[in-house]
């Protein structure tokens, strides 16, 4: 077998790899690093999926090895990560809350398997927050709290309902934005350019400000999305 044929494979093995090690940090107390692994995973999983395309080598045993590798990566680390840098051991009301965060995170991307060309190009949106966005998503409070902004460990029960509410919104039918769809008009140029720059700068000055900062920007701009299913489901 050419070997670029089993590239995108690998890839997708190296992100599980980070996902089981941070897992491992988590375990120790390292949660710097586990945050830090997970965020690394999340860029991997958009790498393979490129990779393979780019080759023309996809497959579906490359598919359903991608999907087991993000159930690792983006519903078991991060639930994980929350609860124990959060929750704490010994609250059993919070680890309902992380297996239903996992479930909506399983369900997730089980129902991505079935709905894959539909989910596939040509589509404007995702159904639901997909599994490396709803990871970071989880992982918030832990960011907020590594950035100095909150003591998220004062409140673990808010903690756990921001779980359960991912998990829901990646099970949800709510229309979510797909980068496959983006398109920058020409007066925006110049502000992504410079929000590059800014972006990097925060990166390596304050990067769990910035993670705390993209995950507030990405959560705003599903609220109108809620907002019109809501008013769709009431009407």
């Amino acid at each position: 077998m050419p070997f670029l044929l089993l590239l995108p494979n690998l890839v997708t093995l190296a992100g599980m790899c980070l996902g089981m090690t941070s897992m491992r940090y988590t375990m120790i107390g390292g949660y710097e690093t586990a945050a830090m692994l997970l965020v690394l995973s999340a860029l991997i999983d958009g790498m393979d999926g490129l990779i393979a395309r780019r080759l023309r080598a996809t497959s579906e045993f490359g598919a359903e090895l991608d999907s087991l590798s993000d159930f690792i990566c983006f519903g078991v680390a991060p639930g994980l990560l929350v609860y124990q840098f959060a929750l704490g051991e010994g609250n059993a009301l919070g680890w309902i809350f992380v297996l239903v965060y996992a479930a909506g995170c399983c369900m997730r991307l089980a129902r991505f398997n079935v709905m894959r060309g539909e989910d596939g190009a040509g589509k404007t949106h995702f159904t639901g927050v997909p599994a490396p966005a709803g990871a970071m998503l989880a992982v918030l409070p832990v960011y907020l709290h590594l950035a100095g902004l909150l003591d998220v460990r004062a409140a673990p029960m808010l903690v756990a309902l921001w779980l359960a509410l991912v998990g829901v919104l990646m099970i949800s039918r709510l229309p979510t934005f797909s980068p496959k769809a983006m398109r920058v008009p020409r007066w925006g140029v110049g502000a992504m350019l410079i929000g590059t720059a800014i972006g990097v700068g925060l990166i390596f000055t304050r990067i769990w400000l910035f993670l705390a900062l993209a995950d507030v920007v990405y959560f705003v701009a599903l609220i109108p999305g809620i907002i019109r299913m809501r008013f769709r489901i009431l009407g």
